[in-house]
């Protein structure tokens, strides 16, 4: 896990931390405890899991008093751009070796170190503070005061000073447990400590998310705090642990604040803290390696079943990226009941033949707008039978499901999408819907149309027809067919490179020579590779001189006019650059596995693979989005973060890779 310090780098100061609960709602912040986004929180719900996303307790105002004197734990960021308190040179160090932790000096004496870690047992965010040294001794017993900060609101919204927030709190008899309901019809929040409340309604105005800001989004809140807990932290721990109710019952865990509320005892708090540690420190050290605790935070309930975010903080599941991901996060980390219960999941959704893209976060009708998300599917599906893991009433269901799309796929269904008859190659698209994996579109603008018979997306229905084919001899036939017939027509004569596009826009023999990392599939991060030899060679060399950064692979050339090497700027600056040129650290995956069946998987290259490629991945870990791998980076150096920072598929790629390394290290095939 993650150290910074000690002294603090400030260069680390933005980097942010993620604590998921299990049911899409989560804990989230920087290591520099000020919150840059409108989804850091500490306290943020799933009200219809994985769905339904409010913001409840956006933070807290920490501070000591002894003797007269305030003593400031926290530091919050107001507009324009001032920071008060200003505990940069006070902030010793921060990690997650457990889970989020802060050290800060309070004098030459004393350091305070603050916790925050999420309980997957009750979807709690527990809090602890404590001293160690005994330098305010001489002022006097110190006190610890905290404010929490509320808000109310959904996790994409801001808010705002109203008179409608209700401040009442309901307290109990030694004040040490309390509950609050912002607005009617939201979840009650509820607050466990062993201190003691004092109500005292206020607002903070005016708080500044830059990251929102360089988006060229809303980026000012106003919250509201409706009293100040007092902790007697001189003879022990300070507590308090934040749950909401609706929540908690919606997903069965027992609602903590409320059983504590019930006990009115003050010593139940500190002790329920204490247990809430332990039991998620063992459940975390029973995960295995450092990849494989950080993959934990993706994977989610959804109804009785299971699924997987596509990334923090504002995904969410996502058809394409849940089946490229579980590869790594799941199958290959050996969570297989996971990985059956996501397919089984999945597989319910089925509706002419494809499978959604994604569901949208209200519950609304599942979007059905892409053509290789049920291709995916199939490729998962493949790897997880390959485990021999399934039942055989398990594997007739999904293998039936895999026959379904490419029964669907063949005779037609949505969007244009249907297997050629000239060619058996899968043609896809119509104006104004984007279908790949290069999806972004902006208004009616969808920035990379791909219409016509896209490069991996024959590489992917070559690989499901031949995955079919095992237990289906019917499918062999289209899948030869298919083979031949990409091998004649995408092979770029001027280059022995691959077109990333034919037949585009449905105009039959028309080409796109664009260079993009598409073309690596026919060679990499697939079961079944299209291309041996020389070919394979080609496309290898044109990606790797072209398109490879240390952190993944540029989604377009910069030889090419339409190349963007900075994403940033406003949702339309953002949205024309995504790919355009934008690095994807989950394509270092296929660009490694195409690496290793080019040039061989000797002792030498091995090592070579693990230096050149994924070395720096593994140093992204200690940047950014820490333990975890961020969605894109800019095409140009020094290939700065950006997107969301935790995105399931790049942490997937690189256990996908490493369990392919650690495979060939051991003779395997």
């Amino acid at each position: 896990m993650t150290r910074i310090g000690s002294p603090f780098d400030l260069s680390h100061l933005e980097d942010e931390w993620l604590e998921a609960d299990g049911f899409g709602g989560f804990a989230s912040g920087t290591a520099g405890m000020l919150r840059t986004r409108r989804y850091h929180a500490l306290l943020l719900s799933a009200t219809r899991a994985p769905g339904g996303r409010m913001v409840l307790v956006n933070g807290v105002e920490v501070w000591l008093e002894a003797h007269g004197q305030r003593f400031p734990l926290s530091m919050q960021r107001y507009g324009p751009d001032v920071i008060y308190p200003d505990l940069r040179g006070s902030l010793d160090s921060f990690d997650t070796v457990l889970w989020p932790t802060w050290r800060v000096r309070v004098d030459a004496r004393t350091v305070a170190i603050t916790e925050a870690f999420v309980s997957k047992a009750t979807g709690a965010t527990v809090l602890r503070w404590r001293l160690e040294g005994n330098g305010l001794g001489d002022l006097g017993v110190p006190v610890l005061k905290v404010r929490p900060l509320l808000s109310g609101r959904d996790y994409h919204a801001l808010h705002h000073e109203n008179p409608a927030f209700n401040f009442s709190a309901q307290i109990s008899g030694d004040q040490s447990c309390v509950s609050w309901q912002p607005y009617g019809g939201l979840p009650v929040v509820g607050a466990a400590t062993n201190g003691v409340y004092t109500h005292a309604p206020d607002w903070y105005r005016n708080f500044c998310y830059v990251r929102e800001q360089e988006r060229g989004l809303d980026y000012r809140e106003d919250l509201a705090t409706p009293g100040v807990f007092s902790f007697d932290i001189a003879s022990g721990e300070a507590v308090m642990i934040l749950s909401a109710s609706s929540a908690s019952s919606a997903s069965g865990k027992s609602d903590t604040a409320t059983s504590i509320l019930i006990a009115n005892d003050k010593t139940t708090a500190a002790t329920h803290a204490a247990y809430l540690a332990q039991t998620e420190q063992q459940r975390r050290n029973a995960l295995g390696s450092r990849l494989q605790r950080s993959a934990d935070a993706y994977i989610v309930t959804r109804n009785e079943g299971r699924t997987m975010l596509a990334g923090f903080p504002w995904f969410t599941d996502w058809g394409r990226d849940t089946f490229i991901a579980m590869r790594g996060l799941l199958i290959a980390s050996n969570r297989l009941d996971d990985a059956e219960a996501i397919l089984l999941e999945w597989a319910g959704t089925l509706s002419e033949g494809m499978l959604p893209n994604r569901f949208p976060d209200y519950g609304d009708a599942p979007e059905y707008n892409s053509v290789d998300a049920s291709l995916w599917f199939v490729v998962a599906l493949h790897e997880y039978l390959a485990t021999q893991h399934a039942s055989a009433a398990t594997r007739a269901h999904l293998q039936q499901a895999a026959e379904a799309i490419l029964t669907g796929y063949t005779n037609g269904t949505r969007f244009n999408i249907a297997a050629c008859a000239d060619d058996g190659l899968l043609r896809c698209g119509v104006p104004g819907v984007q279908l790949t994996w290069m999806d972004a579109k902006v208004g009616d603008w969808v920035v990379t149309p791909r219409i016509g018979k896209p490069v991996e997306v024959q590489a992917l229905w070559i690989n499901a027809l031949r995955i079919a084919s095992a237990w289906n001899p019917q499918w062999q036939q289209p899948a030869e067919r298919a083979t031949l017939s990409f091998r004649q027509r995408f092979v770029d004569p001027a280059t022995q490179a691959l077109f990333d596009n034919v037949d585009v826009d449905h105009v039959p023999g028309t080409v796109d020579r664009a260079i993009r990392p598409n073309q690596v599939f026919a060679i990499g991060g697939l079961p079944f590779p299209l291309l041996e030899g020389a070919a394979a060679r080609a496309v290898l060399g044109q990606v790797e001189a072209q398109l490879l950064t240390p952190l993944g692979l540029r989604s377009l050339a910069p030889s090419d006019p339409a190349y963007r090497g900075h994403y940033g700027g406003s949702p339309l600056e953002r949205d024309g650059a995504y790919h355009q040129g934008t690095v994807w650290l989950w394509l270092i995956g296929p660009f490694v596995e195409a690496w290793l069946r080019v040039n061989g998987a000797s002792a030498p290259n091995l090592a070579q693979a693990r230096a050149r490629f994924l070395a720096p991945l593994y140093a992204h870990l200690d940047c950014a989005g820490l333990d975890h791998l961020s969605e894109i980076a800019d095409g140009d150096a020094p290939h700065t973060p950006a997107g969301t920072p935790f995105q399931a598929w790049s942490l997937g790629e690189l256990l996908r890779v490493e369990n392919l390394l650690a495979r060939f290290e051991r003779g395997g095939a």
